[in-house]
């Protein structure tokens, strides 16, 4: 493609159109370490301060419970099939709370609480409405879990969450045993219900085709969510997609770079996971840390394993020359 196209594309994104998804396969397809790419990654970062305001957030995440998993998706520790975890474990109430003031206390501009899908609905309310008056009134709160119809997105508006992560995954449907419409359907709950849906390109795999990353872009943009963006799979040890190995900080700071792009400003956020300084200075203004289980772990406690700290956050962040927000998250209140 020549400097002409590449540019054109680049400045109808920053011009506040939405680019076309045979536009978003070129961006994808550029050469890494090309001139272009770094055009794109440069556009990125403009587009995320001008989305949010300057601003990069930092959000916290508790995993409440470890279990063998039934959805059996394949890049996941919980999954039954992967045979990592073999008990269903919930941490104490109390600890949980404590994780989440820990994390409000740190900075975190959000905290979310995620359970694995077969964790009981009830429960999680029981939890986030607990957690709910413990944390300050401002405080923003997120869940992670798995789907839900529109009468449980209500419950969880009513708990005091603000809004959901939910992605609809690279390979869903054949290294899932989730259906594509089942979490389709799932947005439409959260939007339905007035809670804001934070997504993502994700579990990204060196497997995965243009014309896939193309497919799950449309799909996040067409979702409407208050911040999408890209994150790596991270391999567990001998499972079914460890052959694959695992797509590079540098490749993902290009693909980030233009699902920013592609979503245009109404979205504010841009996300990365696991955080990292190639990621952040290419347009990423969202990223993790973590307490509890956490799906790309096969240690039970990811606060001694995989998961950052805030304050780690805070130090990728000042290295990619963000200014980080304090209080809570524009990125949850922009809708």
């Amino acid at each position: 493609m020549s400097n002409l196209n590449v540019h054109g594309i680049i400045n109808k994104a920053l011009d506040g159109q939405l680019i076309s998804g045979e536009e978003i396969a070129q961006l994808f397809s550029l050469p890494l370490f090309s001139e272009e790419s770094f055009l794109v990654q440069c556009a990125s970062r403009k587009m995320s301060e001008s989305a949010n305001e300057g601003y990069a957030e930092i959000h916290g995440q508790v995993g409440l419970n470890l279990a063998p998993c039934p959805k059996n998706c394949a890049f996941c520790s919980f999954a039954a099939s992967n045979g990592i975890f073999k008990e269903h474990k919930v941490a104490p109430l109390e600890e949980i709370v404590e994780k989440c003031l820990a994390f409000e206390k740190a900075g975190a501009n959000a905290v979310y609480l995620m359970a694995t899908a077969n964790f009981p609905f009830e429960n999680f309310i029981r939890v986030g409405k607990a957690v709910r008056s413990n944390l300050q009134p401002e405080t923003i709160m997120v869940a992670n879990i798995g789907d839900f119809d529109y009468e449980q997105a209500v419950l969880l508006k009513e708990a005091g969450f603000s809004g959901v992560y939910h992605a609809l995954r690279l390979g869903e449907g054949m290294v899932t045993a989730i259906k594509q419409e089942m979490r389709l359907k799932t947005f439409r709950a959260a939007r339905d219900a007035g809670l804001l849906l934070g997504t993502c390109v994700e579990p990204v795999g060196p497997e995965h085709s243009v014309a896939e990353l193309v497919e799950k872009t449309l799909i996040t943009r067409e979702a409407q969510p208050c911040y999408s963006g890209a994150a790596r799979r991270i391999p567990i040890p001998n499972t079914q997609l460890s052959k694959y190995g695992i797509v590079s900080e540098a490749k993902m700071a290009h693909i980030l770079a233009v699902v920013r792009l592609a979503m245009g400003y109404s979205v504010p956020g841009n996300c990365t996971h696991e955080p990292n300084v190639l990621g952040a200075s290419a347009g990423a203004n969202l990223i993790w840390a973590e307490m509890g289980s956490n799906p790309r772990d096969t240690e039970q406690e990811t606060s001694v394993s995989r998961g950052f700290t805030v304050e780690k956050c805070k130090q990728i962040f000042a290295e990619a020359e963000w200014k980080i927000l304090s209080g809570p998250s524009k990125i949850f209140s922009k809708k």
